[in-house]
């Protein structure tokens, strides 16, 4: 009897241990967990704010519904590049002012009145489109009461108006098709308001176009790697309490959030992207992340506000709490001195934008690299 006893007794703790072994791999085998549901977490000194409307610093394409344009290279998971490259559109914040008109990355024309015409008028006969291909064109009116130059709006009397289309981005170069759709809209505005255009030679301006592409093409730089994780998945609830330590805050779009910049309505620092799909799963806690992209554009923010040391600082902080590898899109892993090589190349990517008063964070330099 007694050994019957005892047979169970050590039955029991087997079936125990091996029920307690196989709890224990299924807790390592799920994602790492961020707060419960419904407990949101505000990281320090962002105020609960949200990642801007990302839009063209020009008006909204009536055509187009005036529908937001987002950065496909920054929205959706993407191959991360340790080394500058040509990265897609990227969007001025609606919270800026409209784009004024710039002689260093715009072809301008000069619309002359007989007599000042009203903005309602000015306002009734401005383009559909405010694009020209991939190009985004401008109107201005030089404001009669206030001399300023401004986008026409109703109320006001306008002595003279000017247009212009801008001659590269990152679609590439103002093309003759381009320009020629610009003269029509442009010729079409001035008829409405009676106006005399002096249009700029197309070779020209197409010279001009495809010198200034040439110049701004080899410093179109996007620094972005990934962090991968080492042995444990992570929930998404993981990585954004990792992420809002940091100061990143949701962006616009599922799969993407945003270290905002000093002002309000400047682009985005950095980005951090992740599968969209995650952040859409009916629940999200228990979908498994495995990477997520950290990603800079480089031309967006003005180097004092020493974008790239943040990248590196933000990168290595997040790999260290959150147990991942900082590598590049062929797995390669992204060491100290790829960090100090690519700083030394960016030195020179800042002299040579300044060179041409293209310096990054100004309004032309977010333009020309959109």
């Amino acid at each position: 009897m007694d050994l019957t006893v005892s047979l169970a007794v050590v039955a029991a703790l087997v079936l125990g241990g091996v029920g307690l072994q196989a709890w224990w791999s299924a807790r390592r085998s799920r994602p790492r967990q961020g707060p419960p549901p419904g407990e949101a977490h505000t990281p320090s000194g962002t105020d609960g704010r949200q990642e801007p409307s990302l839009v063209d610093g020009s008006p909204a394409d009536r055509s187009e519904g005036e529908q937001e344009r987002t950065d496909p290279r920054l929205d959706e998971p993407a191959a991360a590049h340790p080394h500058p490259v040509l990265p897609g559109s990227n969007r001025l914040s609606s919270l800026r002012p409209a784009a004024r008109l710039d002689a260093l990355i715009d072809a301008i024309v000069i619309l002359t009145l007989e007599s000042a015409v009203t903005g309602d008028l000015a306002v009734a006969h401005l383009p559909a489109s405010w694009r020209a291909g991939s190009k985004p064109l401008y109107v201005e009116g030089l404001n009669a009461a206030t001399q300023a130059w401004e986008q026409p709006v109703h109320g006001q009397t306008y002595s003279e108006f000017q247009a212009g289309v801008q001659l590269a981005n990152r679609a590439g170069a103002l093309n003759e098709i381009e320009y020629s759709e610009f003269v029509q809209k442009i010729e079409a505005f001035a008829q409405g308001v009676g106006a005399m255009a002096d249009f700029p030679d197309m070779l020209e301006v197409v010279a001009r176009a495809r010198e200034l592409d040439a110049f701004s093409q080899p410093l179109d730089a996007q620094l972005g790697l990934l962090l991968r994780a080492r042995s444990v998945a992570w929930s998404l609830g993981y990585v954004q309490q990792a992420a809002s330590r940091h100061g990143f805050i949701p962006g616009v779009l599922p799969g993407r959030m945003v270290l905002p910049g000093a002002q309000d309505g400047d682009p985005p620092v950095l980005v951090l992207s992740f599968d969209p799909q995650v952040a859409l799963a009916d629940d999200p806690q228990d979908a498994a992340l495995r990477e997520v992209q950290l990603s800079l554009d480089v031309a967006q923010t003005e180097e004092a506000a020493e974008p790239f040391p943040t990248w590196h600082r933000v990168a290595t902080a997040l790999a260290g709490e959150m147990d991942a590898s900082l590598v590049d899109d062929q797995g390669r892993a992204v060491t100290l001195h790829a960090f100090d090589a690519i700083g030394k190349e960016l030195q020179q990517l800042y002299r040579s934008l300044e060179s041409r008063d293209l310096a990054a964070g100004s309004v032309a330099a977010r333009r020309l690299f959109s």
